[in-house]
């Protein structure tokens, strides 16, 4: 049975307030008496439910983070950055994973409204800001992240994916490649209809055409099974240089199209992803890539939620990063 504050006060020999001031304002306490129940406590074993007294106070000290992907070592350092950023102020962060799903992603927030986080960082499956509005209206701020607002009433932290589709295409096109694919999806994914767009424009400006190979996650196993698919087409009719909507996909994608021996790359297909996660520069063809500021883009997430929690941002601040294309051999050889 859990220790509770009136057996520490019974222990120590004074009244259940005795003991809520040593543990929330020792300083107004005499010294011995404080010694006196910090012995208690240690003897019982006694441990606070930080939680319920954040509740009664109307508000917990946990910030609730929605990713799509915790596969994705992008995610992770989004969270990294967002965890060090929200220590520096008191506050923790419970990651928790949609898996690019609608329904998981409504059982979190559900869960976080619930629990009355801090305030809440998302990065949508797609469109769901009817939902988002809702939490938001209850009092639980709320910034999308990964993710530039289409809706001007949410603040935002992302990087121009647009921008990154584009320079991804114009460095395969500056290569001499003329037979682009742009590999990834679902589409209803923001981030990968940006991508895809911002390479549609470069191709496009080039006078070329760009073919879709949508898959069904931005996952390894779909980069392999995309790669699989180019490989069982006539040499001729494949592309000479793939985009892949992330890094996972192109790593797959990459393990595909080396293990046969049939295709070299870049020398047959180049190949860029997007992130630039730590695995692209150790992969056997160390792999070019558009980077994120990952870190950055959780840590500027925590700082508009504390900005907002105290009502010194507009709601429609939009942080909005530059990507960086990161060239190595598996689009440009040794």
């Amino acid at each position: 049975m859990a220790v509770s504050v009136r057996d520490v006060a019974d222990d120590a020999g004074v009244s259940v307030g005795t003991v809520s001031n040593v543990l929330n304002r020792p300083e107004k306490v005499a010294a011995d008496t404080v010694a006196r129940v910090q012995a208690s406590i240690a003897r019982l074993g006694f441990v606070r439910n930080d939680a319920a007294r954040q509740l009664r106070a109307g508000r917990s000290r946990t910030i609730g983070l929605v990713v799509l992907d915790l596969r994705n070592p992008f995610f992770t350092e989004v969270a990294r950055g967002a965890e060090e950023r929200a220590a520096e102020h008191g506050l923790s962060v419970l990651v928790a994973n949609s898996d690019e799903k609608h329904d998981r992603e409504a059982t979190h927030l559900d869960l976080f409204e619930e629990q009355r986080v801090f305030g809440v960082l998302v990065t949508p499956v797609a469109e769901n800001l009817p939902r988002l509005s809702r939490m938001r209206d209850r009092g639980i701020p709320t910034v999308l992240v990964d993710r530039e607002s289409h809706d001007p009433t949410f603040a935002s932290v992302a990087v121009d994916d647009v921008e990154g589709g584009r320079i991804a295409a114009e460095h395969l096109l500056a290569q001499g490649r003329r037979r682009l694919a742009f590999v990834g999806g679902p589409v209803a994914i923001c981030q990968v209809s940006d991508r895809l767009a911002g390479a549609e424009a470069a191709v496009a400006a080039a006078g070329g055409m760009l073919e879709f190979i949508g898959t069904d996650a931005l996952t390894v196993d779909e980069g392999r099974r995309a790669g699989r698919s180019i490989l069982n087409r006539p040499a001729a009719s494949r592309p000479d240089a793939v985009f892949a909507a992330n890094d996972l996909i192109a790593l797959g994608m990459l393990q595909s199209l080396v293990m046969t021996g049939d295709v070299r790359v870049p020398d047959d297909i180049a190949l860029i992803g997007y992130d630039d996660i730590d695995f692209s520069a150790a992969a056997v063809i160390p792999l070019s890539s558009v980077r994120q500021p990952a870190a950055l883009i959780g840590s500027n997430a925590v700082d508009l939620l504390l900005e907002l929690q105290q009502g010194s941002v507009l709601q429609r601040q939009h942080i909005v990063f530059q990507p960086e294309l990161v060239v190595r051999a598996s689009t440009v050889g040794v």
